[in-house]
């Protein structure tokens, strides 16, 4: 009962609180929001396209809002204090301010790279809108690491922030994966690829639920451990593989526009595969060692 009696109590003074939206966190919060959505808008009227790029940045601007959005609700209702009891919320907001700086800036990135040009006048506006968004996000992890030094339990710290690396990354593979040809070299780097991704979006919650790690029924942190080595292991021979069968016999073209190549972006499926292999590598050696917080059994 004494729980219960608890999470009443806190809820009975989860009050609609406007003063936070004054405050410089609850301005930031909604100055990411409007230039967000606002940029998605920009986006949208500039028409579709069936590059993934595009659908990666329109996802990224919707995305990204709308967390923060939730954010500010549940610290406007003052609901994050009954959050505390299963997580660290300021962990979790900076490291999901860290995710979003991620997103938006490497979203403003591909979209510049395949959409502003010197006669794409709406290109360009909606590439500066797209790295405005982007910098507002990059401002508040500034703000929670240096000038509030807000400590990372999990999600923020070098640990849980290396798994959001590699996720991204991942997410970055699959958006580039383009011009795929049937192989079976070819299909087993995509295997490699797909196996790690999902278990790292169960990794990452597990951590941050501090209720729902201490559930389980095995020791996560072995588990973590023995995931690391498999993911290493496919990455190895998909760094092998796949440059082998993708650029024999296939020169980089004399005409190849870094806004639209093939070949181009074949190599970026190859940068993005040795980027975390390099990421896997470095969190196993870590973990193995017990480097920066990275646990080991």
């Amino acid at each position: 009962m004494g729980c219960i009696d608890q999470v009443k109590d806190t809820l009975s003074k989860a009050v609609f609180t406007p003063s936070s939206l004054l405050t410089g966190r609850g301005g930031l919060h909604m100055a990411q929001i409007v230039v967000s959505f606002l940029t998605f808008l920009l986006g949208c009227f500039r028409g579709g396209s069936a590059h993934t790029y595009w659908n990666y940045a329109m996802f990224s601007w919707a995305f990204c809002p709308i967390i923060t959005l939730i954010i500010t609700v549940i610290e406007t209702f003052l609901l994050h204090i009954l959050l505390k009891v299963c997580m660290d919320w300021d962990d979790f907001t900076t490291g999901m301010a860290m995710t979003s700086s991620l997103m938006t800036i490497s979203s403003a990135i591909t979209y510049a790279n395949f959409y502003a040009c010197s006669s794409c006048i709406y290109g360009w506006i909606v590439s500066v809108f797209a790295f405005l968004c982007g910098f507002l996000y990059l401002l508040e992890v500034v703000k929670d690491k240096c000038l509030d030094k807000k400590t990372g339990v999990y999600l923020s710290a070098l640990p849980g922030f290396w798994k959001v690396l590699e996720a991204f990354v991942s997410c970055m593979l699959f958006v580039s994966i383009t011009g795929y040809r049937n192989s079976v070299a070819l299909t087993f780097c995509l295997i490699a690829y797909i196996i790690p991704f999902p278990i790292l979006l169960l990794i990452i919650p597990v951590n941050i639920l501090k209720i729902l790690r201490t559930c389980l029924p095995f020791n996560l942190d072995r588990v973590v451990f023995i995931f690391l080595v498999i993911s290493v292991v496919l990455y190895i021979i998909a760094a092998i593989v796949w440059p082998i069968y993708v650029f024999r016999n296939n020169p980089r073209p004399n005409d190849c526009p870094p806004s639209f190549c093939l070949w181009a972006i074949q190599f970026m499926v190859t940068f993005f595969t040795y980027v975390n292999l390099i990421l896997f590598t470095l969190d196993l050696i870590f973990t193995l060692f017990g480097i920066c917080n990275f646990k080991r059994s």
